[in-house]
Formats: C-alpha cells, structure tokens, sequence
C-alpha cells in the first residue's frame, strides 16, 4: 500500500501541509470509514448530501490516524497532522492516480453490464500464475473504490486488474482516467441502469468510456455478440486512444476473434474448447455456459500477456469468486442451492435459469427470483420475460419475491397454467413455505437484485433440516 511522509502525500494529491513541521510524518495508507481506524493511515473525509466526513476528523486522529485530508471551505483543520485541499474526493483520485503512476505498474481495465466482477476474478487467477497481481476487492469499482483498490496496491504490483462501475455518464470516462489502463474489457451490455440512461445504446457509450483514459496503443476484448459496441465506437463522439487495438469474443464465429468450438457440462463447470485454444478441453470450475463466454475474454487477456497453456490451466484450476455469484452449497440436508443473489438484471436472470436448466440428477429444479431493480419504464415487461423464459420447460416450480416479481409469476401462470408458481410479498413467509416444499434431492437457485437480500432465503435453506 502506498507509504509516504506527509509532504510527499501533499505533492500528490496537490494540497498543502497545514503545519510544516509535520512534513516527515509517514502514513501508511488511507482510510475513508471513521469507524475503521488503523494506526499510521491517512484519513479522507468525504462529504455527501446526508454526511460529512470533517466530522469525525478529530477523532479519527486522536483514535489513531497518522494524517487527515481537510476540505479548504470547511474552516481550519483539527490540531494534529493534516493536509488542506480544495476537495477531499478530488485529492483522493489523484492520490491514487500519482501512486499508480509510481508502482508503474501495467493496468486492466474491466467494466459490463453484467459478469464484470466473474471476469475480474478470472483475469485475476490467470495472470496470477506469471505476475505480481493486485485486483478490486468486492465491488470496490466507483469513484471512491477504485482509488482506494489502487491506494492499497503493495508497491512491487507488477499488474493492477481493476473493475469499472457506474450508473450514469461519464462515471466511466473518469475511473479511466485515473487508472489509464493499457487493456480494456467489456464484458457486455445489459439492460441495467435504464431507469437512469433510458435506452441500451445509452448504456453502451457509458460502458466504451473506458477507453478515454487508455494507454496509446491499448487493446480493447469486447463482446462481439453486441452491435450496439462497434457501433458506439464509429461515433465521432467517442473517445478513443491513439492506436487502439480491439478483440472480440462471443458465440458467434462470424463476429468473434474467438468462440467456443466445444462445450461440455458437468456438476461443478464446463470443460471447454475455444477457436484460439482447440488443445485439450479447458476445464473451468464455473457453472453455465455465460461464463465460458466470460472466460473468452479473460484468456484473451492472459493471450495478451504472454500467459501460456500450463499457466491458463493452473489459474483456471486455482480460480476463487467473489461470494454469491452462482456460488453451489450443499446443504447438510442434502439439498443443492445456487446463491446467485449478488444482483440481478433479465440476461442474468435469463442466464442463472439456463444454469439451473442444465444440471442433471436433480428431483425438481426450483427457481426462486425476486426483482430485478433499475430497469426504468419497462421494468414490468423485463419482469414478464423472465416469468415466459423460465416457465419454458425450465423450472418444476417457481417461487417469486417483490413487488414488480408478481408479474413475474403471472407471466410465467399463464405461459404454463400446469406449473406450481408462488408469489410472496413477505420474505420469512416465502422462506417458511419454500422450506416445507423443498426435498433433499432438489436444486434451487434463488436470485434477484442486491436490494432485495435474498441470501436470507439461502441461509434459511441451508440452515433447514430436512425430512422430506
């Protein structure tokens, strides 16, 4: 992480010491949380319409912080070590974005309506295998995340692999900025965040704007499935880096630079074969054939960092997701449960029922899918597509949890009226009667938007002893 006396940290983040005399003082690290004090790092006060962080500055110090960043307008500073700014957030970035530039280490860049974090995680355990790698932790991917990842980045980093989010223009254009990655992923375009940009070409420019920061030269791995891309790529609008290079991935043979040739399930992944990698099937320990499309694009950056054969296998052996994301637990009662309740949108939805469609050996295949949030007008219309999708021969039962989830279960009533759907408005109530439903021998998947908490529904599960 980054370690430095307080003048230097100054000079970063272009602010100046509130007293000279401090200037040799050394921090290790940075901090934004008030309520997570560790000795010796710098504390950021950040401001927000419902908080301000200068509140707790003093304390911060005085429980152990070896600096603070203070805000100019907010008056003068606490007693103790600190470094005045004219905006904490805007010296956080270029704090981080200076102590990137000072590991100089090479930078992925990955962002997508969907599978982005997965993706992340593969890039992650593939490049691993031959370099010294540094990636966002959870979904520290915005405005804050991203220069905290950096920020905690050891300095012997050899590559940073850095996760991109955001929910409205622009958000993109400046995580790239700070980060200037030389490779760029996007792993697709959904139809998250249409409440708040209106339409998927909107989603697609927000998403390109990861390559307005990139290196010249840089290699853009996109989904090449999606025409919304190259299409927001001509537009004279887009920023693009001098010399970009692109590599598409996808099903499509037509379209894609690489495609699977070969697919075949089994209880714990997929063994796969692609058109740049026809050897031995590659066995990835993820369920569903989305994520073999999501490991196109991180083999197209393991390609592009030299990562060979034996270093695919073994990163792809060693591979470890962040929690929630189709994670499979099997119960002490026997029961198998797919927690896929990080977050939802309807191809993921539409994904995660494919997933449960395709495992074998199961008595009953149960889905239980809560709402989908920030879809925008047509949230009722996606809801129902994915009740048509999954009433399609997929699913023996379906239980459904939220408000907008209802037309979920009468889409799917009256596309198969034979099969068993459950609607509830009351989580407990759904647990309790999900619970004395369910046979050891079942699969579940539950799923939904982050909002709605349904890894309740899977503790509940799990915890549940069985004697059916």
């Amino acid at each position: 992480m980054i370690t430095k006396k307080l003048d230097e940290v100054a000079v970063m983040c272009g602010g100046t010491l509130a007293h000279d005399h401090d200037c040799d003082i050394r921090v290790k690290g940075v901090f934004t949380d008030s309520r997570k004090i560790e000795d010796g790092r710098l504390f950021v006060p950040l401001v927000g319409e419902k908080f301000d962080g200068h509140a707790f500055a003093a304390a911060a110090l005085e429980g152990g912080a070896g600096a603070v960043l203070w805000q100019r307008d907010r008056g003068l500073p606490p007693a103790g070590p600190a470094i005045v700014v004219e905006d904490t957030l805007a010296a956080l970035q270029a704090l981080a974005k200076a102590y990137l530039a000072e590991v100089g280490c090479r930078v992925v860049g990955i962002t997508g309506s969907n599978g982005k974090t997965t993706t992340k995680d593969m890039v992650y355990a593939l490049l691993g295998t031959s370099f010294k790698v540094h990636k966002t932790g959870g979904n520290f991917n915005n405005h804050i995340g991203l220069p905290l990842t950096i920020l905690e980045m050891p300095q012997d980093t050899e590559i940073a692999v850095l996760e991109m989010g955001m929910s409205g223009r622009h958000e993109i254009e400046s995580l790239s900025a700070i980060a200037s990655p030389e490779v760029a992923v996007i792993t697709n375009i959904g139809e998250a965040h249409l409440l708040q940009l209106g339409s998927r070409h909107e989603i697609a420019r927000a998403k390109v704007e990861i390559i307005s920061g990139m290196k010249p030269g840089g290699l853009l791995v996109y989904h090449g499935d999606e025409p919304l891309i190259p299409l927001v790529l001509d537009e004279p609008e887009t920023i693009k880096p001098e010399g970009l290079k692109t590599f598409t991935f996808g099903m499509d043979p037509d379209k894609n630079d690489d495609y699977p040739t070969g697919m075949m399930f089994h209880g714990k992944g997929v063994i796969f074969t692609t058109h740049r990698h026809p050897e031995e099937g590659l066995d990835l320990p993820l369920l569903g054939q989305h994520n073999v499309i999501n490991c196109l694009a991180a083999l197209a950056v393991a390609d592009y960092f030299g990562i060979g054969k034996d270093g695919i296998r073994e990163g792809l052996s060693g591979l470890r997701l962040t929690g929630m994301r189709i994670e499979q637990i099997t119960a002490p009662s026997g029961l198998t449960v797919l927690n896929d309740a990080y977050n939802a949108s309807p191809l993921s939805m539409k994904a995660a029922i494919d997933v449960l469609d395709s495992l074998k050996g199961h008595r009953r295949k149960i889905a239980v899918l809560g709402d989908m949030l920030e879809l925008g007008p047509k949230e009722l219309e996606f809801h129902a597509e994915v009740g048509e999708y999954a009433a399609d021969g997929k699913v023996d039962m379906l239980y459904t949890f939220g408000p907008l989830s209802e037309e979920t279960a009468e889409a799917a009533r009256r596309k198969r009226p034979d099969l068993p759907v459950y609607h509830f408005s009351d989580k407990e109530e759904l647990a309790s009667h999900l619970a004395g439903q369910v046979h050891p021998k079942d699969i579940v998947l539950i799923k939904a938007s982050r909002g709605m908490k349904m890894e309740e529904i899977v503790d509940a599960l799990v915890k549940k002893d069985l004697h059916n």
